[in-house]
């Protein structure tokens, strides 16, 4: 079952990327439902992570780029979390759900270093190993990408299996997506560029690696670019299951895609 917001419905701009993906999973036989009571679009952010074990743990979401907008954070535990009726454990660390890429397995976590800016009364050190406590894997640090107001992980690498991930090909001037791969390749993952157009200011328009995967699908955003069929092509020759193209620029226009968009709940 995929969670989605009900207000990429409620407002006009998002209802033709919103039609788009729902016709996409139920094409695919996906079930799917609506979330109420949500701030913004951006569920993985304020929803909890499932760990190796299967345990949901819910972060503290209090994000610095927020700050001064509280009308756009969500408060899952106070209004989520009463929908649900999960079993939720709680953390006071404060860290965005699209700041943690699991790894197929759930042995490893990517997660950029903007967590430390996030939590900075906590040395660096002590705040990994209590992370890894929590989510019960190996934490992987990455750079952020400082022009990107989120810092998140997802919007720079995903994995395609346990040993490989993806990362955004960009003809980079200060050595970020070098210095990323250098990282993953000493904890023992390859990474493989994958098509990146970049969306400037705050539009994740061109971010395909933001995609929402399931059992037997890899539900790829697009958004009417000539790099469209590449990203497309390029991702049938990297990963086994079905890819569906699902346009939804007007969504991508406001900073996130389908990864961004979506949370999965085991029912």
């Amino acid at each position: 079952m995929i969670l989605l917001p009900s207000s990429i419905f409620d407002s006009h701009i998002f209802r033709h990327s919103a039609a788009n993906l729902t016709a996409a999973l139920e094409a695919h036989n996906i079930l799917y439902r609506f979330l109420s009571n949500t701030k913004d679009i951006w569920l993985r952010d304020f929803m909890p992570v499932r760990t190796g074990s299967g345990r949901l743990v819910s972060f503290r979401y209090e994000p610095s780029y927020l700050n001064g907008f509280p009308s756009l954070r969500t408060d899952f535990r106070q209004e989520i979390a009463p929908q649900l009726h999960l079993p939720v454990t709680y953390s006071d660390i404060n860290l965005d759900g699209g700041n943690m890429v699991y790894s197929p397995s759930h042995q490893k976590v990517i997660v950029s270093d903007r967590v430390f800016a996030e939590n900075p009364v906590s040395p660096p050190a002590a705040l990994v190993r209590e992370l890894e406590n929590w989510l019960e894997a190996e934490i992987i640090i990455i750079p952020s990408l400082r022009s990107d107001m989120t810092g998140h992980a997802d919007g720079m690498v995903r994995f395609a299996d346990e040993y490989t991930a993806i990362g955004n090909d960009v003809p980079s001037t200060n050595g970020l997506e070098q210095r990323i791969k250098h990282i993953l390749r000493n904890h023992g993952i390859d990474v493989m560029d994958f098509p990146y157009q970049d969306g400037q200011g705050i539009s994740a328009v061109g971010c395909y690696l933001n995609f929402l995967e399931t059992e037997n699908c890899i539900f790829l955003p697009v958004f009417g670019l000539d790099m469209d069929k590449t990203a497309v092509r390029t991702a049938q020759q990297i990963f086994s299951k079905e890819i569906v193209p699902v346009q939804i620029y007007e969504i991508a226009k406001q900073g996130g895609c389908l990864n961004c968009i979506s949370w999965e709940l085991n029912e």
